[in-house]
Parts: structure tokens; C-alpha cells; sequence
């Protein structure tokens, strides 16, 4: 494999970067967060302006027919810079799922609406008992003469609070199919019937709990798409696991090189602590958790381009367990070279930290995938020649 960035996404690399830089600072980040929404709108234009919005879409969408490797680039930057907007909810999650249905006039206008940065879209699929596990959905679609009702709770909806469009996974209620067939739904979040309450996270993102008491919708509200809900489901967490794992990478990098500055000025007893060998040899093992959560990044978001779904799940649970231990191991260690400073919520090292906790978490965390790993035999079939 290939692991070479072209000039176009080094370029796109690039100037994200310098924007992030003049205008994402840990202060202004701060600002942003105290914003109505969580978060800022302002920024989010200037990222549609880049074209970052539009890169996953295909160019017949109004995108610019970009992959994983571009979103890959975007999501590091973004995890260097602790972003709190809803890109990765909006554009790489949600916009999956709309995606990958057929071709319709809503379809068209939804994308658009998150091209260009007017419309903010979230996925509601959890629930309060459906812990990790993708299929367990007990929310209910029930066909009426006039179209759908929905009935259930969804949690921890990312930007569920601040987003236009909710798309919702639901099961069919049919008496004749239990426990129903798995379908796809879009409702603006303003129907009446919904509920939601936002919340801040441990990370400073925001997300909600939804709740949806007969929910009418219209007939065209349910998602036209080729293949099985379920399927559509499982490809956009996989999209979604792999550029969160390109945040992280972003994050530990940004918390290594906190944590070097720190060593080199810090001075105890009339010496910088990073003469110090034992503390340099730390800094190495943390250097070498960041290569090694890199290459497992690449190797994943290559995979996520073969048409074999056994093979794409077995790498996203290897970069997921990855990630999540490696990330866990220099966010902690480099809270520890910091000493009491790294504690405290002044300082940015901390919130590296609680985004790199948070990521674990996040749609599996290390325990969840190394089990569901061993399940599938391990990362590369033994050899049977």
C-alpha cells in the first residue's frame, strides 16, 4: 500500500491547517463552545468556503467526489486543533447514511443543505439499552394511511440538539415480522412529536437524547436504498470509526508535542526535566504509540475501499482496539509528565485527554472490538497452504 499523501490532499492539508491556526486556537475554542449551538457557526461557513463540507459526496451530489483518505486528512487537523463542530456527525456519519440512498428530490436537497453549510444533519441509532451492538433497535415505524408514525427514544445523538434533519433508524411494526424489518428515516427536527434535551459532553462536544411520541411523517420520509438498512448502517459507522481514529491521530499528536515543549522548558532543581533520561525514554515510548496508531489509521482507511464487508469489519475492530489503547496510554502518560498543571481544565493538555477517552468510548470501545476481533479469528487469516 501506498501511504504517500498526493499535492492536492497535501494541499488540502495544508491550508486547513492555517485557518485552524489563525482561527481555532484553545482560547477561541473556548469561545466557540460558549456559542448558543455549542459551537461555531461562523467557522462552519469558512469550512463550506473551503469545500470541506462537500468532499465525501460524489460530484453528480454537488461534492467534489473525494474519499476516505481526504476525510482522513481533514479529521487529523481537526483532532490537532480539538474541533467541536459537527463535522464528523453531519458530514461524515449522517451523510453516509444519505448517501447511500437512491436518488430522489429530498435526497438532493438534504445534501445540498449540508454542502453548503445551511443544513445540519445527526443520526439517531442508539438506545438506552442497545449498548454497542448495531442491530438492537426497538424504536417503531408503524404504517398508517397517511404516511409513518415513529414511537421510541434515541441517545446520545451527536449534535442532536443544534441539527435541521434527524435521520432515524426504526423498526417496521408488523405483527406478521418480529422483530421487524430495520428501516431509515428522515424528519426535520422540528416535527411536532419530538423531543430533545442537549447536553454538553466530558469533551466539550454536545449531544442529546430525542425523543419521539407519534411522530407523523409522510410516506417519502423513509430512505430509499439499495441495500439492506442494516448494511447502510454498518458501512457508515465504519466510515465514521475510521475517520474518529483520524482524530485521534490528530489528538495524540498535538498531546506529544505539549508534552515534549513541556520537558524541554520545565525546569527542576536548576534542569530542563527533559535531561532527564528516564523522561526521555518516555517520550520515546509515546512517540512510538503515535506511529503505530498511524499506521493502523492508513491501513483502515485503505480498507474501507474493498467490496469485501468481512474484511473492512475486521480492520475497523483492529483500528478501533488499537486506537483506543494507544490513544488512552499517551493521553495518561503525558497528564503524568505534566504533573498537576495536566489536571487542570486551564490547561489545553487536559482536553487532549478527554477527547482521546472519549473516542475510545465511542461506537465500541477497546474491550468491545478486541472481542468482537478474536470473534473473527484476528486481524489477517492464518495460512492454510
Amino acid at each position: 500500500m501506498n501511504f504517500d499523501l498526493t499535492d492536492d490532499q497535501q494541499l488540502l492539508g495544508d491550508s486547513l491547517s492555517r485557518l485552524l491556526r489563525a482561527e481555532y486556537g484553545f482560547d477561541q475554542r473556548r469561545l466557540h463552545a460558549a456559542q448558543a449551538d455549542g459551537w461555531s457557526r461562523t467557522i462552519w461557513r469558512k469550512f463550506g468556503e473551503l469545500g470541506l463540507l462537500g468532499l465525501p459526496f460524489t460530484q453528480d451530489d454537488g461534492g467534489f467526489g473525494c474519499g476516505p483518505i481526504e476525510t482522513m486528512v481533514v479529521m487529523e487537523a481537526f483532532g490537532g486543533a480539538l474541533v467541536i463542530e459537527p463535522y464528523l456527525t453531519s458530514v461524515v456519519l449522517a451523510g453516509s447514511v444519505i448517501a447511500a440512498s437512491l436518488p430522489t428530490p429530498q435526497r438532493s436537497a438534504l445534501i445540498a443543505g449540508i454542502v453548503d453549510g445551511s443544513h445540519i444533519a445527526a443520526f439517531a441509532h442508539s438506545e438506552a439499552d442497545s449498548g454497542y451492538d448495531l442491530t438492537s433497535v426497538h424504536t417503531t415505524a408503524t404504517h398508517t394511511e397517511n404516511g409513518w408514525r415513529l414511537d421510541g427514544t434515541k441517545c446520545i445523538v451527536l449534535h442532536g440538539d443544534s441539527a435541521d434533519t434527524i435521520v432515524v433508524s426504526a423498526r417496521i411494526a408488523d405483527a406478521a415480522e418480529l422483530p421487524g424489518e430495520l428501516a431509515l428515516f428522515v424528519m426535520p427536527a422540528s416535527a411536532a412529536g419530538i423531543t430533545r434535551h442537549g447536553y454538553p459532553t466530558q469533551d466539550g462536544m454536545r449531544a442529546a437524547d430525542i425523543g419521539l411520541d407519534g411522530v407523523l411523517l409522510p410516506d417519502d420520509a423513509r430512505l430509499d436504498v439499495a441495500d439492506p438498512a442494516g448494511v447502510v448502517i454498518e458501512q457508515a459507522f465504519e466510515v465514521t470509526i475510521a475517520a474518529l481514529c483520524a482524530e485521534a491521530i490528530g489528538a495524540m499528536q498535538a498531546a506529544l508535542d505539549l508534552t515534549v515543549e513541556y520537558l524541554k522548558t520545565r525546569e527542576q532543581f536548576g534542569r530542563p526535566l527533559g535531561t532527564l533520561q528516564a523522561l526521555q525514554h518516555q517520550a520515546a515510548d509515546l512517540f512510538i504509540c503515535l506511529e503505530q496508531a498511524r499506521s493502523m489509521t492508513f491501513y483502515v482507511t485503505m480498507m474501507l475501499a474493498t467490496d469485501d464487508r468481512y474484511t473492512r469489519r475486521r480492520a475497523v475492530a483492529a483500528a478501533k482496539l488499537l486506537i483506543g489503547r494507544l490513544g488512552r496510554t499517551l493521553g495518561q502518560r503525558a497528564i503524568q509528565l505534566h504533573g498537576g498543571v495536566g489536571m487542570t481544565d486551564e490547561y489545553s493538555v487536559s482536553h487532549y485527554f478527554k477527547r482521546l477517552t472519549m473516542i475510545d468510548q465511542m461506537f465500541g470501545d477497546f474491550n468491545h472490538h478486541e472481542i468482537a476481533l478474536a470473534e473473527m479469528g484476528g486481524l489477517f487469516e492464518a495460512s492454510t497452504g
